[in-house]
């Protein structure tokens, strides 16, 4: 999934991670760090996740963030991420917001 997600040209670096759903299953959210002068549209994100990967995989939440916590190896700390969570400035796709 990451590898999907990598592969759009504003698309620096990105982290997937699981994220507490309303329903039963955990819920897919992807953190993305954008290429300096880039833009990123999340819905756009999510169409071509959609076309590469399978429906379960596509992303329900998009968070642009300015870099992604790492250990001191550089590999990212997802567990971080996990526990914030969806904020106020997280896209879902279920609902098209923020």
């Amino acid at each position: 999934m990451e590898a999907a997600v990598r592969s759009l040209p504003a698309v620096a670096e990105t982290a997937a991670f699981p994220v507490a759903s309303e329903l039963a299953e955990d819920e897919v959210m992807v953190a993305v760090v954008v290429r300096p002068g880039a833009v990123l549209d999340p819905p756009d994100l999510a169409r071509h996740c959609a076309q590469e990967l399978p429906a379960f995989a596509v992303p329900r939440y998009v968070e642009v963030v300015s870099d992604l916590p790492s250990t001191e190896t550089g590999k990212v700390r997802k567990v971080v991420l996990r526990e914030r969570g969806v904020t106020a400035v997280t896209w879902d796709r279920a609902s098209e917001r923020p």
